[in-house]
C-alpha cells in the first residue's frame, strides 16, 4: 500500500489530500469508491510524498528512486 510505504497513517494522507479521514478509511476498506477529483487528490499528495504509480505487467506502486 503507497500509504503504509510512506510510513503514513490515515489522517497523514486525509491531510496531505485535504479530504476526511473517513473518507480514506471507507475507500481502503473497499466501502466506497470515491470521485475522480477525490482520487485524483490522494495521488497527487502520495506523489509528492515520494510513491511512484506503476504499469505494465505488474501494476503497483514504489518509491521514488527505488530500484526497479
Amino acid at each position: 500500500m503507497a500509504r503504509a510505504a510512506l510510513g503514513w497513517g490515515i489522517r497523514d494522507l486525509a491531510a496531505r489530500a485535504n479530504i476526511s479521514a473517513t473518507t480514506v478509511t471507507r475507500f481502503e476498506n473497499g466501502l466506497s469508491e470515491p470521485n475522480k477529483l477525490t482520487l485524483l487528490a490522494m495521488q497527487r499528495a502520495l506523489e509528492d510524498g515520494g510513491v511512484e504509480f506503476t504499469n505494465g505487467d505488474q501494476p503497483g506502486v514504489r518509491l521514488k528512486g527505488a530500484k526497479k
